[in-house]
């Protein structure tokens, strides 16, 4: 089996359980549970592949597997546990407004197919430590992949807990969290996310997938540019009073040491 066969086949796979999410969706009148599967999504590609290639497992494609395992599960469950009783996400229900009739069929291209597709590209490197792994391992790109998904996973782990918890307490409503890891950092979890993402391209370059370049820039662009940093900053300087001399002081993505914020001549 060729990996562009393999590829097709992890695709062929992605588009049937799209296709059944989506159905879910209808029945359930909620959209928004696409982004419960995006991290699972992932958890079956990466399994579908480690079964379905021709090639014996070996410890690199092992590591691949655990390493996407833990990362979508744990996203999975986080983004479950977070919309949990809250209904449908207000911009699915703002396009189901929008759309009216028909958003039934609308949303299966527009959201569910849409993510399929993005799901299947980014996914390119998993694939390809599958069809094209084998000895060499550990090789130097093996370690320095690890070190980063670790370092992503920690930003992206705390990041959504010292959320989460901030979240909760109602005292609060309004203000920034400032603390944690978000000290350094105005997106850590998404930094997070993406670093683990270079972290997978790592391994599969370490494999011999070097041409799987696109997966992180890809991932790291919807990050920053679509549906993370840039859909975020448009609301947040708006609606809370304190975030504007957050972004003053604050890295927006890469985590870095905190600046110090411009005194009031300073400001035009």
């Amino acid at each position: 089996m060729t990996f562009l066969e393999l590829y097709g086949l992890t695709g062929l796979i992605i588009l049937g359980l799209m296709t059944l999410l989506w159905l879910l969706s209808l029945a359930l009148k909620d959209t928004s549970i696409v982004d419960i599967f995006w991290g699972a999504g992932f958890v079956i590609i990466v399994w579908a592949g480690l079964l379905l290639s021709p090639a014996a497992p070996d410890a690199r494609r092992w590591l691949m597997t655990a390493l996407v395992t833990i990362w979508g599960l744990r996203l999975s469950l986080h983004i479950a546990l977070r919309n949990l009783g809250k209904g449908e996400d207000f911009r699915y229900a703002r396009w189901r407004a929008e759309n009216g009739r028909r958003w039934w069929w609308y949303s299966f291209f527009q959201t569910f197919l849409l993510q399929g597709v993005l799901m299947w590209l980014i996914s390119a490197p998993l694939t390809a430590v599958h069809r094209f792994s084998g000895g060499g391992f550990p090789a130097w790109l093996d370690l320095a992949a690890v070190l980063i998904w670790a370092v992503g996973f920690f930003f992206e782990a705390v990041g959504d807990a010292q959320l989460a918890a901030f979240k909760k307490n109602p005292a609060n409503r309004g203000q920034v969290l400032r603390g944690g890891v978000w000290r350094y950092s105005r997106h850590p979890n998404y930094f997070g996310d993406a670093a683990q993402w270079w972290g997978f391209f790592l391994l599969a370059l370490a494999a011999g997938g070097w041409w799987t370049l696109f997966s992180p820039i890809l991932m790291t662009f919807l990050l920053l540019r679509v549906s993370g940093v840039a859909l975020l900053e448009k609301t947040l300087a708006n609606q809370k009073p304190g975030y504007r001399e957050y972004i003053e002081t604050t890295s927006a993505f890469v985590p870095w040491f905190p600046r110090k914020p411009a005194s009031k001549g300073d400001l035009k």
